[in-house]
């Protein structure tokens, strides 16, 4: 399953360095394919092919989120979400929205960075 942050959030900001698919973004900021990655292009689930580097709408304007499409709970980096880890309020939870297996997890991984 992916990661979410919940609107218990204090943006402090401590968990977006800490992750290594840079799939989490300040409240209001939008977010790119490209960063942290080594994606080109992508093709969304409805078959459009995107530049990676086109800039998309931010999930929130309140507080940090997680796209979810990145977030891989860190499988093939550490051996637990990093963002988790250190969020000292607690608000990156489980995103019961988005269940993955961890063979799905790493087959994120190695799209995102070919590895």
């Amino acid at each position: 399953m992916a990661i979410m942050i919940t609107d218990e959030c204090i943006n402090c900001g401590a968990c977006e360095p800490e992750c290594p698919n840079t799939a989490i973004y300040e409240g209001g900021i939008e977010w790119t394919w490209a960063g942290g990655t080594n994606l080109k292009e992508v093709t969304l689930p409805d078959g459009t092919v995107v530049d990676a580097s086109e800039k998309q709408d931010p999930v929130s304007d309140e507080f940090y989120y997680i796209v979810t499409e990145k977030c891989t709970e860190c499988t093939g980096f550490h051996e637990e979400p990093q963002c988790a880890a250190v969020c000292p309020v607690d608000c990156c939870v489980d995103d019961p929205d988005h269940r993955e297996t961890e063979e799905e997890l790493l087959a994120k991984k190695i799209f995102m960075h070919g590895e």
